[in-house]
């Protein structure tokens, strides 16, 4: 009864909108792989099979279960990120995987879980107060914690992913100055790549002297301001350093022609040129399903995995990839309709990070395939080929919809 009770309960308007997403990036990986990577769509029909028994464990797990052992789970992730640096497998100058014979298998992909159970297990204390310094320091900690293991990898397009946390402990009240602090930043260090920093000091200036004397005469304070100034003028003044210095040579290319300060059509810009030309070519109904040119012809680097857009792009055209992206977003806005009618502190959290890491995942990747954002491996959650990552995004989204169908359990 208690088993019935569950898939009665649960929610198919996400299930359904899973395995459409699901058959519809095997179609894309089938066709990307046609011409140039035989036995790719074999492989990924065989890891979509797989999920199916991962999704029966998952929903068939009592639902306290995750909820009791989630800070156990999130220190065997941080050990399994910690092995990766005497045992992982190096693919691509990336040391990301264990390998197991032809089969490899990626933790990171699996750490978000484990990162998002460990966050609303946290949260979930009915003493914890994010207005607390201390409290905010702990939470950010379970943050950074595995965006420090995955970093040296080095895989930043993993830990990029990590911003998604910040949404979330927004939501559960971090003071918005955090949120604001890092938008500020990443503004700043753009405009710096643009302009000469003398420019962008002075128009911090201007904009710290206009707050300043639109403020009330009692939030009035010089002093802060005058520390502000000099601390964004210290920013300012480190990133031409820190671009030169700290970032790779490929990361330095990847801005450059992003802010069209170089172009490199056949090196480091050849990837995101191509998919604008495939993106591009097929107008608004597409080019047919297997008829696409750029797609057959294998011109596209990395098709079907993070570049696995351009193919919906191209043969599905425009309404095509309109109704794709309507999907995510409904499936984006199910999940955190889901996750406010919760009645666990816990549940509710965790429902949050599930929409949050989706969400980012969809966002970057659909603007690094569109050129407005620099080429990072971010896969298309439920379209990129892989089998940690389908299985690691059908690990998250299954445990929420577990959380969601016990509800009626819960007091």
């Amino acid at each position: 009864m208690k088993n019935q009770s569950i898939t009665n309960n649960l929610d198919w308007i996400c299930v359904i909108i899973y395995s459409v997403l699901v058959l519809l990036g095997w179609l894309n990986i089938y066709s990307s792989s046609l011409s140039s990577m035989e036995g790719t769509s074999e492989k990924q029909f065989i890891f979509i099979a797989l999920t199916i028994p991962l999704i029966f464990v998952v929903l068939f797990v009592d639902g306290k279960f995750y909820e009791k052992y989630a800070s156990i789970i999130f220190g065997v992730s941080l050990l399994s990120l910690i092995g990766l640096f005497a045992v992982g497998k190096t693919i691509a100058g990336q040391r990301c995987w264990y390998g197991f014979g032809s089969f490899t298998l990626q933790p990171s992909e699996f750490a978000k879980a484990a990162t998002a159970l460990a966050l609303a297990k946290y949260l979930s204390d009915s003493q914890i107060n994010l207005k607390d310094t201390n409290r905010q320091i702990q939470a950010l900690a379970i943050v950074l914690l595995p965006v420090l293991l995955i970093l040296p990898q080095p895989d930043p397009g993993s830990a990029l992913i990590y911003s998604a946390f910040f949404l979330v402990l927004y939501r559960e009240g971090l003071p918005s100055w955090y949120i604001w602090t890092g938008f500020s930043a990443i503004l700043l260090f753009v405009l710096t790549l643009i302009l000469q920093p003398q420019y962008v000091i002075l128009l911090a200036l201007l904009v710290i002297v206009f707050i300043h004397f639109k403020s009330r005469m009692a939030d009035r304070n010089i002093v802060l301001s005058g520390i502000l100034f000099a601390l964004i003028s210290g920013f300012v003044l480190s990133v031409n350093y820190v671009f030169t210095h700290v970032f790779k040579q490929h990361h330095r290319d990847r801005f450059n022609i992003l802010l069209g300060k170089s172009v490199d059509m056949k090196g480091i810009g050849y990837n995101t040129n191509q998919s604008e030309i495939a993106i591009g070519s097929g107008g608004w109904f597409g080019k047919g399903f297997l008829e696409g040119t750029q797609t057959k012809g294998g011109f596209v680097p990395e098709q079907h995995t993070d570049y696995i857009f351009t193919t919906v792009g191209e043969e599905w055209g425009f309404f095509g990839s309109l109704v794709v992206i309507a999907l995510f977003v409904t499936l984006f806005l199910r999940v955190i309709y889901l996750a406010e009618r919760q009645k666990t502190k816990f549940s509710r959290v965790y429902g949050y990070c599930v929409a949050g890491i989706l969400f980012i995942h969809f966002f970057v990747n659909i603007a690094m395939v569109v050129g407005i954002f620099p080429t990072i491996g971010v896969p298309l959650p439920f379209f990129s080929y892989g089998g940690s990552g389908l299985w690691g995004f059908t690990i998250l989204l299954f445990i929420f919809l577990k959380m969601d169908a016990n509800k009626v359990n819960e007091w």
